[in-house]
């Protein structure tokens, strides 16, 4: 909005020496209409900002020093002086129209044969000097040389716009100079603060919002403290200089004109109030449409499961009307608005010149020049008074924005890794201690991590920690590191509290391996001199033998000597993760420190390399202290002293045989662990007797084919990503020896592979859509699109027709007939309100047609978005670019974005279009000549213009490049700060990111230049062209007699549409923005799904029975390419029985159950149905035969019955069927209590009821489709024993006579099932009845009679 706002005021000078002014009020009255829209936005955020804005707008300077305060008081003079250059102009310009109006009086006067011109005063031929003399005849005559005058006055307006130009260049590169230092500062210094700040105020500060803080809000200070600032003195001082110009040449008119403005204020208000308003219904109308759209694709999974595809679009469609309505409304009255300003200042214009004229000829107290000094200096004064205010949202802005970063820069941390406080000891020891920690995250205080833990770690010793995830290993171990202070209770390094000791020192003491480790975009050998500053080639060299990283380092593909300089990529991502692991021991070693702290230092690798990093880390802990926390049993079980963590505290520590007889914890994990590997084991080997019995050769062909690198990769995967705390295995450094062969191969090929398959997505750039394919989702609206482009094109021609009028009143001032004089004022101010009434019916025609068009084509459109979306297989979803919140923004904005190419569009360019046209035929028809004078100027009047915006956009977008790669550095430097801290690397980044912004700085004062030299150019040009205009207008007036008030007219229809055509040019930006949004809608719409819902193909039959098998199913998640979930599925179950899935989290129940569901098909393998292959079957129907219940049943924010009811979306259904089928799910009494019974909302997720009456409620809607395949999901796993009876007694009711598959965790739900199948990682270890399973004395047998839970 800005941008078009400068162009217009570039326009500004121009005109009003040629007074012809709509355009310029008429800018007036566009800024106002099109600011009501982006105002009414404001006036909301500004709400939000007042609270939020802290910081005072000279405090925004608080980081100038003198140089820069010098170069800003000298930068506003210019912008002062630069300021009273327009009203300085209208004195030359009144005379200006004086000199041509008196020599227009001379002409007229000697066209009377009877008069002549005798000694330089006019007079009647047939009378003597003295008769004349008593007649009054003492007009002068022949003294006016029109030519050497306008040539004169051509000087004047070259002099002033060469001073503009240096006024404008000054003004523009001082101030935008002056600001470049200051952010450069406030950046160093914010950044510099932020590595300072403790990890816990990470947790708290999501690092996007830090990098949005880092990009955007100080670009925003900047816009607040640069050239604004000179834009806005400059707008000022020529809206003071106007109203004194105007009040010191004439008061009355002055006050005449004063008096009409609060019409158009209150217009204005109205139109802002009434837009806020409408714009607030429309929000609050989307929202509704907004809410129903994230609540469905949050929960995709049950939409999909219970086929309500169809029913969900309606409901959003339904919402969609009413934002609709009032958006139509918005338009109707934006264009009553904007007809009314323009009604209202044409008759100001009428009303102005009417009275003016009769100041002019009745009392004679002004010169037509006076009047058109006062009338434009009024009008200028108005017009920058209402520009000047848009500065100062970009002053709120940046006092908005800098609110937060001051407070930041000004925050003292609390745990300051720069200060220099602390001691630090000669000799350490290495004895760790926790007393009675208690601990929360500071952004979770609600969750206690750690309770009362008291541990010892002795000097010298490796301690294992054990347990499942979320009981607290990890924490301890950053509370080592201090990267948090315990809220009660310390943790001691040889009995100090290690709050006490320099933060620097204790850091480096200690030497960490993560489960993930974070490697910096750099090389290799960098990465690992990371560890420590100043070391040796040798020290690294030496390091990456210890840590088994030295041999694959030299078979990298490198070229060169030195294979250290490898780059490892943005995150290490050229590496694989056993790659990745090893470089970070490296790092860690190269330290040499006291203290180890393996976070599952070994799980990202297979068993080869894990076996020689295992035997490394073996020979490096030797006289450390060293904490492990581990899933692998074997990298455990040798460690001095093992502690199990439950609920945040050591419930149990000792050797590992002490804890194998407690039969706790530890116990509890081995054990199913160990079932698990025999399984694998035993089947990889069988595999292999396979394979070597068909083809001796085929286990290396395979791997030698990269083709295949998917099944090595998942095969060594598995091997990898297993944090669960299930791998606990005595076997497994035997276990896979028979699938490990190949492995070490497929390791190192695998990195390059995945780099080519995974970023290919990440940077989707889409082609811009073709406009015909927009308008074609636009075709049923055409009337409406017709009618608006017949208003628009006679509110085009407005412009021209007032420059027309304009000249013509200046015409009648040289008229010599009093009486026709006076009769032509009062019919030409008559016209004026004419057209002004013409273009108020147009204005609203054109406002009220394409708000209509438009609204119609964003609910088109969202409707069919949400389709589409609706009808992706639900692995899309998964993707994280597809996650609900940015789907439903893009529904949200993509949609309306797309109204910028068509609509309010559409009627922009007929309006300039037609503004532009009738300029130039009336210019031709009156004087061709001069017309193609002013021509040569348009194209640079057109470039300033187009020059300013390009300017502002490309001075954005510098900017950004500039900052690119500092943004890289800070990016990573808060991506990876627990790396960072723990390595203490904090000060090399802030110093790395401060020399990268020297590049930027250097950008800014050469672009300060070159814009300061464009925006004086821009101002300039109006100046120079009317130079040569007038010039040549003298020289036709004198030479080929052509009426001086076509000059006029011919100058100031041109310039209008100069300024239409500038206009026209700054609605580009929506323009490309609505056809890149479009590429994304349309990218959406053309997206075929693997897994179609709205397909009729696929197999159907009719008496189906519920007859499953499960072929050797193996998947992964698309999303999780490398963690194999199922891994060989092989269990069947007959109509009518209940087969039970158990086993530990994460070993594939759940996935199972959604490949029935056909959310997934197999990668390899077959799910078989009644004997079809569900890959075959239509998906609609196979879903119409199951029901499900999950472990959390998501319900819609609608009535019980609604929910119920939702169970079957293909049958109306009635209240009898929703009431029996709550009743076989023990609901029905529940819902009677209720005041409102069955049309009680359950609250948005369900959030008004309780999980026992959630889960009956689901069980209700599963029920009510008659399924002939029931799932459950964990069903009774949230329920205290109360409700979990009442929902028991509900889930056997219902599966009477149907196929059931159940996933419980509590033993006692099952153990009547027909057949039990216990599972570990993806594959059945024991399946059977529950008596045969005890008999066999395997994993089940010892659940059950430990009674461990199954986590």
């Amino acid at each position: 909005m800005p941008g078009t706002v400068k162009l217009r005021s570039v326009k500004k000078f121009g005109k009003e020496n040629d007074g012809y002014e709509l355009s310029d009020e008429e800018t007036n009255g566009d800024y106002m209409t099109m600011g009501s829209s982006s105002k009414d936005d404001k006036s909301k955020n500004c709400k939000k900002e007042e609270s939020a804005i802290r910081v005072g707008f000279f405090q925004l300077f608080r980081f100038a020093s003198c140089r820069e305060i010098w170069m800003m008081i000298f930068g506003s003079l210019c912008a002062v002086v630069h300021g009273s250059a327009q009203p300085l102009m209208l004195l030359v310009f009144g005379l200006l129209t004086d000199t041509f109006i008196a020599y227009d009086i001379e002409l007229n006067e000697l066209k009377n044969p009877e008069k002549e011109c005798r000694n330089n005063t006019i007079q009647w031929r047939n009378l003597t000097k003295e008769e004349n003399f008593s007649l009054n005849m003492t007009m002068p005559c022949g003294l006016l040389d029109i030519e050497y005058e306008m040539t004169n006055f051509a000087y004047y307006y070259v002099g002033i716009g060469t001073a503009v130009f240096m006024l404008g260049y000054l003004q523009i590169s001082l101030w935008v100079t002056a600001a470049a230092r200051q952010i450069q500062i406030i950046r160093k210094m914010y950044f510099r603060k932020v590595m300072r700040m403790e990890i816990g105020w990470f947790d708290c500060t999501s690092v996007g919002e830090l990098n949005t803080r880092m990009s955007d809000d100080i670009n925003k200070i900047n816009d607040a403290i640069a050239d604004q600032v000179g834009i806005f003195i400059q707008r000022f001082t020529t809206f003071v200089c106007g109203f004194l110009l105007g009040f010191v040449r004439g008061w009355k008119l002055t006050l005449v004109i004063i008096s009409v403005s609060p019409l158009i204020g209150i217009g204005a208000a109205l139109m802002a109030l009434f837009v806020a308003k409408l714009t607030g219904r429309e929000l609050q109308a989307y929202a509704k449409a907004g809410a129903v759209a994230d609540e469905v694709l949050s929960s995709i999974r049950t939409v999909a499961a219970f086929g309500g595809e169809r029913k969900e679009v309606e409901r959003y469609d339904c919402n969609l009307v009413s934002a609709q309505q009032w958006g139509i409304r918005k338009g109707l009255i934006m264009g009553f608005f904007t007809g009314y300003m323009w009604l209202i200042i044409f008759l100001c214009y009428g009303l102005a010149f009417w009275y003016g004229s009769s100041l002019v000829l009745s009392t004679q107290e002004y010169s037509p020049g006076t009047l058109l000094q006062v009338f434009f200096g009024v009008l200028i004064a108005a017009m920058n008074l209402g520009q000047a205010s848009s500065c100062l949202e970009a002053f709120a802005s940046g006092r908005g924005a800098a609110t937060i970063i001051f407070e930041t820069i000004d925050r003292e941390p609390e745990i300051d890794c720069f200060s220099e406080a602390g001691y630090k000891f000669d000799k350490v020891k290495g004895d760790l201690e926790f007393h009675n920690v208690t601990f929360h995250y500071p952004s979770r205080p609600e969750v206690k991590i750690l309770d009362q833990l008291s541990l010892q770690v002795k000097s010298g010793e490796t301690t294992a920690f054990v347990g499942p995830s979320g009981a607290g290993k990890s924490t301890t171990i950053q509370l080592i590191q201090r990267f948090y202070d315990p809220r009660e209770g310390m943790v001691t390094l040889d009995g100090h509290d290690i709050r006490g000791l320099n933060i620097q020192w204790l850091r480096s003491l200690i030497g960490i391996v993560e489960q993930e480790p974070v490697l910096f975009a750099t090389t290799i050998g960098e990465n690992i001199r990371y560890g420590r500053p100043g070391v040796s080639t040798d020290d690294i060299v030496k390091a990456a033998k210890e840590a088994n990283a030295y041999n694959f380092i030299l078979d990298l593909p490198q070229a060169g000597d030195h294979k250290f300089d490898t780059l490892v990529g943005e995150g290490g991502g050229q590496m694989s993760g056993g790659q990745k692991q090893r470089i970070a021991i490296a790092r860690a070693l190269v330290r040499n420190p006291r203290i180890l702290l393996l976070d599952m230092a070994t799980s990202a690798l297979d068993n080869e390399s894990e076996a020689v990093v295992q035997e490394a880390l073996d020979q490096v802990r030797l006289g450390r202290t060293t904490i492990s926390i581990a899933h692998r049993l074997s990298t455990i079980k040798n460690a001095d002293v093992i502690v199990g963590f439950e609920h945040g505290r050591a419930v149990e520590s000792g050797k590992h045989d002490q804890l194998l007889e407690r039969k706790g914890v530890y116990f509890t994990l081995v054990t199913l662990q160990s079932q698990g590997d025999k399984a694998l084991n035993r089947k990889a080997v069988r595999e292999m007797e396979k394979d070597e019995g068909s083809d001796p050769n085929a286990d290396r062909k395979s791997f030698k084919r990269a083709g295949s690198y998917r099944e090595s990769l998942r095969v060594s995967i598995h091997q990898r990503s297993r944090s669960q705390l299930s791998n606990i295995i005595p076997e497994s450094s035997v276990a896979i020896a028979g699938e490990l062969g190949p492995r070490s191969h497929s390791e190192t090929c695998v990195p390059q592979e995945l780099k080519s398959t995974l970023p290919v997505d990440e940077a989707e750039e889409v082609e811009p859509a073709p406009v015909a394919r927009i308008l074609k989702y636009n075709l049923p609206e055409w009337p409406y699109m017709l009618f608006g482009s017949i208003g628009a094109a006679v509110n085009g021609g407005v412009n021209p027709v007032y420059s027309l009028l304009f000249s013509q009143i200046l015409a009648t001032f040289s008229m010599t007939d009093p009486v026709a004089q006076k009769r032509e004022i009062n019919g030409i101010c008559l016209f004026f309100v004419l057209v002004g009434v013409i273009s108020f019916f147009t204005q609203m025609l054109q406002g009220y047609s394409f708000s209509k068009s438009g609204e119609l084509l964003t609910r088109r459109l969202r409707r069919l978005g949400f389709q589409a979306m609706l009808g992706q297989e639900v692995g899309w979803f998964d993707d994280h670019k597809n996650s609900p919140g940015a789907l439903t923004t893009r529904l949200a904005t993509d949609a309306s974005q797309v109204q910028g190419a068509t609509g309010s569009q559409i009627g922009m360019i007929v309006n300039s279009l037609t503004n532009i046209g009738v300029a130039i035929i009336i210019s031709f028809y009156f004087s061709w000549k001069l017309t193609m004078v002013i021509l040569c100027f348009l194209p640079f009047l057109a470039l300033s213009g187009g020059f300013q915006a390009k300017m502002l956009t490309g001075f954005a977008k510098q900017d950004k490049e500039a900052m690119e790669v500092a943004g890289q550095i800070s990016g990573e430097a808060l991506n990876n700060i627990r790396t960072i801290a723990g390595l203490g690397k904090e000060r090399n980044f802030v110093e790395m990111y401060e020399a990268q912004l020297e590049g930027p700085y250097r950008a800014a004062k050469k672009k300060a230049n070159v814009y300061g030299i464009c925006y004086g150019f821009a101002q300039c040009v109006v100046f120079m062209a009317n130079s040569a205009s007038y010039r040549f207008g003298g020289y036709l007036v004198r030479q080929e007699g052509l009426h001086f008030s076509l000059v006029f007219r011919v100058i100031s229809a041109i310039v209008t549409s100069g300024t239409a055509l500038g206009r026209a040019s700054s609605y580009t930006p929506d323009y490309a923005k609505a056809k890149i949004a479009a590429a994304r809608f349309f990218k959406l719409l053309d997206r075929i799904p693997k897994i179609s819902i709205y397909s009729c193909e696929g197999e159907k039959w009719d008496n189906f029975k519920g007859d499953i098998e499960f072929l050797d199913c193996k998947f992964t998640y698309p999303s999780r390419p490398d963690i194999q979930v199922l891994n060989g599925l092989n269990v069947s179950v007959k109509p009518g029985q209940t087969l039970a899935f158990v086993g530990s989290s994460g070993c594939g129940k759940s996935t199972s159950v959604q490949l029935l569901e056909r959310f997934y098909d197999p990668d390899k393998g077959r799910v078989l149905i009644d004997g079809h292959e569900s890959s075959r079957i239509n998906v609609a129907f196979l879903r119409s035969k199951i029901g499900i219940v999950s472990q959390e049943p998501i319900l819609f924010d609608c009535s019980i019955a609604e929910n119920i009811r939702y169970g079957d979306n293909q049958r109306e259904l009635s209240m009898n069927d929703v009431v029996s089928a709550a009743k076989k799910a023990q609901l029905h009494d529940f819902v009677m209590s209720l005041p409102d019974k069955y049309d009680t909302n359950v609250g948005s997720q369900g959030s008004q009821l309780s999980r026992g009456q959630k889960q009956r409620i689901a069980i209700a809607r599963a029920i009510i489709r008659d399924p002939k395949i029931l799932l459950l999901d964990e069903a009774t796993s949230a329920l205290d024993t109360e409700s979990e009876k009442t929902v028991q007694e509900a889930l056997d009711k219902a599966r009477e006579g149907r196929t059931c598959i159940v996933i419980a965790h509590r033993l006692s739900t099952i153990q009547n099932s027909d057949i039990i199948a216990v599972m570990s990682r993806g594959y059945v270890i024991e399946k059977g009845a529950h008596d045969y399973l005890m008999g066999l004395k395997g994993a089940y047998n010892k659940l059950v009679t430990t009674g461990a839970p199954i986590s």
